[in-house]
């Protein structure tokens, strides 16, 4: 297996553009979000299980998951929250570490926004961290969704504190700047992760 690293950032801090330009290097990754919304597939033993806990109206007229109905549950009942974790976590645990086995490139990137909630810093060799001002993250968020403040400070507050995952990264690329800077500062990491390796 490859070398892991852990790429993980709050909300609209950069996560996504600094995957995205990592990939464009020749870097695997492995999206634990991608993986999360596959195991919960239309027709997945998952999904069914779901509808079983929570109701046949849990799931679309289409046969996919009811993502905004679901997420509104679990944000009011916080036991909801752990039944739904308790179920999906193993799964989708079990398909990134197939996923990173299956891994070609130099390095791999486990790409998480929720890296350390889920511990899944246990799956990687080293933590990087896209990291922006908090204001910054509510403007970004808030122009990029059309969501509303509010709303955006709640996903923040659910997340772990910025200080908190700053202390726990082992590096952090600042994204305070523009989109070429932190394009710059992706390909500044990646080549001393090379040279590290080789």
């Amino acid at each position: 297996m490859t070398f892991i690293l852990g790429l993980t950032g709050g909300i609209a801090s950069g996560k996504s553009v600094a995957t995205d330009h990592f990939a464009s290097l020749g870097v695997d990754i492995i999206d634990a979000d991608v993986i999360a919304h596959q195991v919960v597939s239309q027709n997945s033993p998952s999904l069914s299980s779901i509808a079983k806990h929570f109701g046949d109206d849990i799931i679309l007229p289409d046969g996919n998951l009811n993502r905004a109905k679901l997420r509104d549950i679990i944000f009011r009942k916080p036991s909801e929250k752990q039944w739904l974790e308790n179920l999906l976590h193993p799964i989708i645990r079990k398909e990134i570490r197939k996923q990173l086995a299956a891994s070609q490139s130099i390095y791999t990137i486990l790409s998480a926004p929720l890296l350390f909630e889920n511990n899944l810093q246990l799956e990687v060799d080293r933590v990087l961290a896209i990291d922006c001002e908090e204001s910054l993250q509510i403007k970004r968020a808030s122009e990029r969704d059309n969501n509303k403040t509010e709303l955006v400070k709640k996903i923040i507050s659910q997340q772990i504190d910025q200080s908190t995952r700053l202390a726990k990264a082992d590096d952090v690329i600042d994204n305070n700047g523009s989109l070429g800077e932190l394009k710059k500062s992706v390909e500044h990491y990646h080549h001393q992760l090379i040279n590290y390796l080789t």
